[in-house]
């Protein structure tokens, strides 16, 4: 009798006894209302068949750990609880201060942070050939012609934006050969 009950088990949840083949073992999963069985969310009172409480050295060790203070070994090491270091830490500060400085704040593609603008770049010159589409018979651009240089500082990915005034003259240009 007491090795049948051994394999019974009662549903946390919807508190359905459950009695488990010999040969599967224990359920993980109530087949009643479908929810997790045992791990974190059980509550284990301590109390043995007789009623009496046992002995829990678990609690002991938990309670001895809160006298300590909490564990803050994670601190010295150079992962951190985000997966960072304490200097990437230490300059989230400054890299909000210049994100909110800027006049555009794209987000990146890759992880949907902001990004920070690093810088100009002018393209163009004599090395420069710009297409002339028979449609409109000049150039989409000027020539030369300014981008602005992003990078995301959570994954570091880069991009470039054309500047507002070449942004500008691109409609310009679009709109008289429309």
């Amino acid at each position: 009798m007491q090795e049948k009950e051994a394999q019974g088990q009662v549903c946390q949840w919807c508190l359905s006894e459950i009695i488990w083949d010999e040969e599967v073992g224990p359920e993980t999963h109530c087949p009643h209302c479908d929810s997790e069985l045992g791990g974190y969310r059980s509550v284990q009172v301590g109390l043995d068949p007789n009623g009496e409480r046992e002995e829990n050295d678990d609690a002991e060790e938990e309670w001895q750990e809160e006298e300590e203070g909490p564990d803050t070994s994670w601190m010295n090491d150079e992962n951190g609880f985000r997966g960072g270091n304490r200097s990437m830490l230490a300059a989230e500060g400054a890299i909000q201060r210049i994100i909110g400085e800027q006049l555009e704040a794209p987000e990146c593609p890759a992880c949907r942070e902001y990004m920070m603008e690093t810088g100009t770049q002018k393209i163009g010159g004599d090395n420069y050939r710009p297409n002339e589409p028979q449609a409109i018979g000049i150039s989409v651009l000027p020539n030369p012609y300014t981008v602005h240089l992003y990078v995301c500082p959570s994954c570091y990915h880069t991009a470039s934006f054309l500047s507002l005034s070449d942004r500008e003259e691109m409609v310009n240009r679009l709109e008289a050969h429309s």
